[in-house]
């Protein structure tokens, strides 16, 4: 037997989503998070497109509210858990802890999430979410009438180098080669837009600041070693994300290391749903992720009803 009907792995958006609703429909429920729950969004400093909240909040505080709201139905919490290794193999599913032990579940909902790739420059650390971001849908109209930059050569940072000319004046588009890697079609609208200045064979060494956070960047040509100083107010890094998926079996359908699902949340695995951002999709928001939250757990129970009737 196992120690739970449902265990979440994860304890972001969507993990504590999850959460609610599988603690409300009165399931034997526990969700493990390696850190504190609320994910990446902790260190997100300012959300303003999350609906409820007109004035918008901090990462923190929406993530605080969440896990209140979760708990207040009676959901287990374990924070500081970390998860090694997860069996899928047979009934019940065993996840394998770091400190030894075992958890046991009749289903699981996977939400790792995903993180993203950095520059590992002075600065970026210092200055992620008071000027350098990774998400520009999240952040673009926090910079209204600014001049900016976006980090990257690949369809995700030309689209949103365009995206974000609805909202700076002037958007610098620094890639390390000589040719972007975008499709076609996609450089196409980023070299007919006037808003856009590409700057070829460059890297990052470097993001100032002053007392209002960024305020420019270093720079360095690759190929004739020239270094100059770039004046703006907002750093997007946009070179790939990363699934948090070191955990999973092999046996668990995935394309480039996120989690392949249906519109249901669920798994080429019966009884194994996925959520959030460790998900194969295009869209990675927190509304989403706490809506994919909702129907893993709606899966989860049909699963168990299912189950049951047999």
């Amino acid at each position: 037997m196992a120690d739970y009907q449902l265990i979440i792995l994860g304890g972001g958006p969507a993990g504590l989503t999850a959460g609610l609703y599988a603690s409300r429909a009165k399931l034997n429920c526990l969700m493990v998070e390696k850190a504190m729950p609320g994910g990446q969004v902790m260190v997100t400093d300012w959300i303003d497109n999350y609906p409820g909240f007109p004035e918008g909040l901090s990462g923190f505080d929406l993530c605080e509210k969440m896990t209140a709201q979760a708990k207040r139905f009676g959901l287990e919490i374990r924070s500081g858990v970390e998860v090694v290794r997860v069996d899928l193999k047979a009934e019940p599913r065993v996840l394998h802890l770091a400190d030894g032990s075992e958890l046991t579940c009749d289903t699981l909902i996977i939400a790792t999430g995903a993180r993203p790739n950095t520059l590992g420059v002075p600065g970026e650390k210092e200055l992620t979410g008071h000027g350098v971001s990774y998400c520009a849908t999240c952040d673009g109209p926090f910079y209204r009438n600014q001049e900016i930059a976006v980090v990257g050569g690949g369809n995700t940072a030309v689209q949103e180098a365009v995206y974000l000319t609805k909202f700076a004046d002037k958007v610098h588009l620094i890639h390390r080669r000589d040719e972007l890697r975008a499709t076609k079609i996609v450089q196409e609208l980023a070299f007919a837009n006037d808003k856009i200045n590409i700057i070829w064979d460059t890297v990052v060494s470097e993001i100032k600041s002053d007392d209002s956070g960024v305020c420019g960047v270093g720079l360095e040509n690759v190929k004739s070693g020239e270094k100059s100083e770039l004046p703006l107010s907002g750093v997007f890094v946009l070179v790939g994300t990363i699934p948090n998926n070191e955990m999973l079996p092999d046996n668990l359908a995935m394309v480039d290391g996120f989690v392949e699902t249906d519109c249901e949340m669920r798994t080429n695995i019966p009884g194994v749903m996925a959520a959030g951002d460790i998900r194969n999709k295009e869209v990675r928001q927190v509304v989403n992720a706490a809506g994919e939250g909702a129907v893993a757990t709606m899966a989860a129970e049909h699963y168990l009803l299912h189950r049951e009737a047999k």
